[in-house]
């Protein structure tokens, strides 16, 4: 090969090499780049999702019955991260066109002129449930249309809507209607309270139950499992939405409800300054129970309690004692080691006695119930809702299995605090958890939970939430039975059931720090 052929051959390569590494660079910024793009959208996500909550406290909407006398309205806020609420003001008629059609209609006197609605024609489309932001559960929720149609028909001749004048009323109301829907995740006791009752308590408090509650996907066995606190709520019937074809009248409409936070009020933003412990009054009122339940003979055996269905009561100890509930959960989460744990409790004195709800339960016996009880103890999960029926004062422990610290704390923690129990949250520690059985020490899914949560709610779910149950070690959970005697130690005299007892704002517990920040579960609440 002469000179010239080598040379040739050489810049050759050389511009290989050179495209060679020009493409490696290439790839090398497309690689940086899309990391960039992915950890932009995730804090962007992130701002969003907490951007959207603060936007709900400088919210437009206004409660039912506090707009001006004499008004007209029709206006909807569509600011708020959780919920849409739209309010009519007027001479209103709820019409049934079918099964699956109804529509609330202002029949305007006074209605301005709008550019964008045909001369003081309107119509808006809203779904009344309280989980706005998650697409796949509001793609369930029925639509509720509200109209406006103005005294002076004539600019309606080119529009759908021809009607002439209102239909007659079947039946009059004098007071406002707040639509809702138990559509959605209703069903999950977790949402019956975060998404329905307790929206419909901020919503409606203020009213003194002078408001009728009209109900879209209305369910007889929500009522009958809610008849109770809807009669604390209002003194009038629901209207069933699909099913009541009457003409119904009214002064004043809210379609939607107001939210604030996870199983909470936010008594700055009630117009009397209420708070979750309000709310827990009226579970107490709808509740109430009667002086002293009765009680079967006590006996060293497990015993079913005739009175309230589903709950065992374990009685080792006839002196008078402090009464500890375990929330026993059928599917997973489970407490592999539920006989060692009531040995421990005993051993320390407690009575402990076992909850596991059916849908059957009536809810007013398990109120009475955990009214009575002064610890409960349970694995997170929907269950832990009943936290709301216990005691101001009272100790609430909630075992914390693998991956699911932020939600432990978001949805029951933190708002248990804020009903005045005393939290004492416990975090499984890898070997307590059954995970521990199928990977070793090494693997994320034991060393680094917080990386496989990070791959979404699926994979979450999957793992810690139907495929982890836990078996807590005895040493720790004495220690945290101790602190929940200590906590509950009374200032002055011998009742252990006194409402003043002692006071600890130490919420840490036994298991580790509380861990806030994680994702939003976009699934609902197992």
């Amino acid at each position: 090969m002469d000179g010239w052929s080598r040379a040739s051959r050489l810049r050759a390569s050389a511009m290989v090499n050179k495209r060679i590494n020009l493409r490696g660079r290439v790839l090398v910024f497309l690689a940086v780049l899309m990391l960039l793009v992915v950890t932009a959208m995730v804090h962007l996500r992130t701002a969003t999702y907490g951007q959207g909550l603060d936007d709900e406290k400088s919210s437009r909407a206004q409660f039912p019955g506090t707009f001006e006398p004499g008004s007209e309205v029709f206006q909807c806020d569509r600011s708020q991260f959780r919920t849409d609420i739209c309010n009519l003001k007027g001479d209103i008629r709820l019409i049934h066109h079918n099964k699956s059609s109804s529509s609330f209609v202002l029949y305007g006197h006074d209605l301005h002129h709008d550019s964008h609605h045909h001369i003081g024609f309107r119509e808006e489309f809203i779904k009344p449930y309280t989980r706005k932001w998650e697409k796949s559960c509001m793609d369930t929720v029925h639509e509720v249309t509200l109209r406006s149609i103005p005294a002076d028909q004539s600019s309606l001749k080119n529009q759908k809507i021809t009607q002439q004048k209102p239909p007659k009323c079947d039946v009059h109301h004098k007071v406002p209607g707040v639509v809702f829907s138990t559509g959605g995740y209703t069903g999950n006791l977790y949402h019956e309270f975060h998404d329905g009752l307790i929206p419909l308590f901020i919503t409606s408090q203020h009213l003194n139950r002078e408001v009728v509650f009209i109900v879209s996907e209305f369910h007889k066995w929500w009522f009958t499992k809610y008849r109770d606190v809807i009669k604390q709520m209002s003194k009038y019937a629901i209207i069933d939405l699909e099913n009541d074809t009457r003409v119904h009248c009214f002064p004043e409409v809210e379609a939607g409800l107001h939210i604030h936070e996870e199983l909470g009020v936010d008594p700055d933003r009630m117009p009397h300054h209420e708070t979750i412990k309000d709310f827990r009054d009226v579970l107490a009122r709808a509740y109430s129970p009667p002086a002293k339940i009765k009680s079967k003979s006590k006996s060293n055996s497990h015993e079913v309690m005739e009175e309230i269905s589903n709950i065992s009561k374990y009685n080792t100890n006839r002196q008078p004692s402090l009464k500890l509930t375990i929330i026993v959960r059928n599917g997973t989460r489970r407490f592999l080691n539920l006989d060692g744990i009531i040995r421990a409790s005993e051993q320390l004195g407690f009575d402990v006695r076992l909850l596991s709800p059916k849908s059957s339960t009536e809810l007013k016996k398990i109120f009475w119930h955990l009214n009575d009880t002064d610890v409960l103890l349970g694995v997170h999960g929907a269950a832990m809702t009943h936290f709301l029926f216990m005691r101001p004062g009272s100790v609430f422990i909630q075992v914390i299995p693998l991956g699911t610290d932020w939600a432990a704390f978001t949805y029951y923690g933190e708002p248990a605090a804020k009903l005045g129990l005393h939290y004492l949250p416990f975090k499984i520690e890898a070997a307590e958890s059954s995970l521990s059985d199928k990977y070793n020490s090494t693997d994320p899914i034991l060393s680094d939970p917080d990386s496989i949560v990070s791959k979404g709610w699926w994979t979450m779910k999957e793992i810690y939430l139907e495929g982890q149950d836990v078996r807590p070690s005895l040493a720790r959970i004495r220690k945290v039975l101790k602190e929940a005697k200590r906590k509950l130690r009374p200032i002055a005299g011998p009742d252990l059931h006194s409402p003043i007892l002692q006071h600890d704002d130490s919420e840490q517990g036994v298991g580790g720090k509380n861990l806030q920040g994680a994702s939003i579960n976009s699934q609902g609440i197992a």
